[in-house]
């Protein structure tokens, strides 16, 4: 099935605008999501076998989970589990409707594997989204498998009201899903990073957790930041009994290359994702493996593309994985193909379990 993607879908899904594309095929996941014998074929054709992870005391089907930007304004819930994700990431949510950055924003670098976007955190507000979500939940194919939501802050809140912008969302969302992630590293709203500072992320996390009881919360970090900068992280996901780190967002940095068209990409404004991430990614991941002797648990995400990426981030610490622009380049199959790979992998390598792997290369 991975080959009808790459070489007939996204011939014709690469001739559109990138953004269009994405549209696209979120509106025909959504539509299908209302059928229930097109998300039963759907499983039939592209879900994963299973691989259980525990997670924040959440049991995971397999590792191999659905980034957050893919699906903003949960407009294909029960479709994700049935493409084989362990788990899915929506949004980011933000506590104010607000459409993004001008167009065109999104833009492929394919020859590199890679996306630059400045989307904005466009999406529909936490009450719709509350709402939207609330209405799948109604229907009998709610997904068995966790669902968390990222967090993002709303463009027009002033910087200093930020923490209760996070609350405000968390609180209107907390009964819809599993786990929660913060996040204050994307690179396309104003001033977003600098809440990555640690008295401006410290002041997120208490205002948080005063109104958090039990619900799973993680950070996610840029993949841009200072080893030091990672240090103060690390030291408030422990002073505020976080349950993990997702690491890592974009980057804002760009890599050497001799293709025409994505040296044009990357003059675009934005993050960038893909392959040209992963090294990166995966350097954070040891970091705070070691950092916390292991003790954090970490979703690894970016750049990856085969269970050779998935292991890597595995060994290098861990738990769980995400992908984003590997799903748009590798197309529905690449969850499946990693899960089976991980299995033969654990296999070949004589392991039980895959928490027996996690960090294994530190």
């Amino acid at each position: 099935m991975g080959w009808i993607y790459r070489n007939c879908l996204r011939t014709l899904l690469f001739q559109q605008e990138s953004e269009a594309a994405h549209n696209r095929v979120l509106k025909g996941l959504s539509i299908a999501g209302r059928f229930p014998v097109l998300p039963m074929l759907t499983d039939c054709l592209y879900g994963a076998p299973d691989l259980p992870v525990e997670f924040a005391g959440l049991r995971f089907s397999n590792p191999v989970g659905l980034a957050a930007g893919m699906d903003k304004s949960a407009a294909a819930v029960p479709m994700w589990e049935r493409l084989g994700f362990g788990f899915t990431e929506l949004g980011g949510v933000t506590r104010h409707a607000q459409p993004g950055n001008d167009t065109p924003r999104m833009f492929r670098a394919a020859a590199d594997r890679a996306l630059v976007n400045r989307m904005g955190f466009n999406n529909p507000g936490a009450e719709a989204f509350a709402n939207s979500l609330s209405k799948w939940r109604a229907r009998d194919d709610w997904p068995n498998h966790p669902i968390g939501i990222n967090l993002g802050k709303s463009k027009i809140t002033p910087f200093e009201e930020s923490a209760e912008d996070y609350a405000f969302s968390f609180r209107t969302l907390q009964e819809l899903a599993d786990f929660f992630v913060v996040n204050v590293s994307s690179p396309n709203t104003p001033n977003l990073r600098k809440l990555q500072d640690k008295s401006a992320l410290d002041e997120i996390l208490k205002t948080l957790r005063a109104v958090n009881s039990e619900k799973p919360l993680l950070i996610k970090i840029a993949p841009d930041l200072t080893p030091k900068a990672i240090d103060d992280v690390l030291d408030l996901t422990t002073s505020h009994s976080l349950a993990g780190i997702v690491a890592t967002n974009t980057t804002i940095e760009r890599p050497d290359t001799n293709d025409a068209q994505c040296k044009k990409t990357y003059t675009e404004t934005g993050g960038l994702s893909g392959a040209p991430l992963c090294q990166r990614s995966t350097e954070i991941i040891t970091h705070i493996h070691k950092q916390t002797s292991g003790k954090l648990p970490i979703i690894g995400v970016g750049g990856i593309f085969t269970v050779e990426d998935a292991w890597g981030k595995i060994t290098a610490g861990a738990s769980l994985l995400q992908v984003y622009t590997g799903l748009v380049y590798e197309g529905p199959s690449i969850t499946g193909d990693i899960v089976r790979g991980l299995i033969s992998r654990m296999e070949k390598e004589g392991v039980i379990s895959l928490e027996e792997v996690v960090g294994s290369a530190n």
